[in-house]
């Protein structure tokens, strides 16, 4: 699955993994906002890596949550939903807004394929200090360079550099930014 490789997801070790990760974000979206050394002894479990100063805001919802690495700084607002079938890489400062959804899971196009139930993943990579709007959508296998803006609502198919400000669906290049230097923690 991590290789890119078709896979069946309804592999016992696979199902097990996430019935896994539904308890531990079940458990998550359960606690109260105030415990905050239970909340985030939670995502360090439920996460490959949580860094310092991270945050995630309930309801979050994963496949794995093990394939899920986040940066130092990092925010995600209500809602998002994280396919984790392929490694998901989100750097340091980032701020994700309500309702992302960010795919690593993908299925073969051809009907025939699809229903045999098999299926393959593509790691999606987020730099640091990238702002992305609410209900935005990040498709398998995309890579965001650092510094960008997407736009709330936008569909990203395709790889966007870094340093720009680019929305729409599909996700479509606005303007340039100057690169800025990463501000002291």
């Amino acid at each position: 699955m991590l290789a890119g490789e078709m896979y069946d997801p309804m592999d016992a070790i696979l199902t097990q993994a996430r019935k896994r990760a539904q308890r531990l974000c079940g458990q998550y979206n359960r606690l109260d906002p105030e415990r905050v050394a239970e909340r985030r002894a939670a995502l360090t479990e439920l996460f490959d890596s949580f860094g310092e100063r991270s945050e995630v805001v309930a309801p979050f919802q994963c496949d794995y949550g093990c394939h899920i690495r986040v940066g130092m700084g990092t925010f995600l607002n209500f809602g998002c939903i994280v396919l984790d079938c392929a490694w998901i890489t989100i750097g340091d400062r980032v701020m994700i807004g309500p309702s992302v959804q960010i795919y690593g899971a993908a299925h073969p196009v051809e009907a025939d394929r699809r229903a045999t139930g098999i299926e393959f993943a593509r790691p999606v990579t987020i730099g640091d200090d990238v702002w992305i709007g609410g209900g935005a959508i990040l498709c398998p296998g995309v890579t965001i360079g650092s510094g960008t803006t997407i736009g709330a609502g936008s569909v990203v198919r395709r790889d966007i550099p870094p340093n720009v400000v680019v929305a729409g669906d599909p996700c479509r290049l606005i303007r340039r930014l100057e690169a800025t230097p990463t501000p002291v923690a």
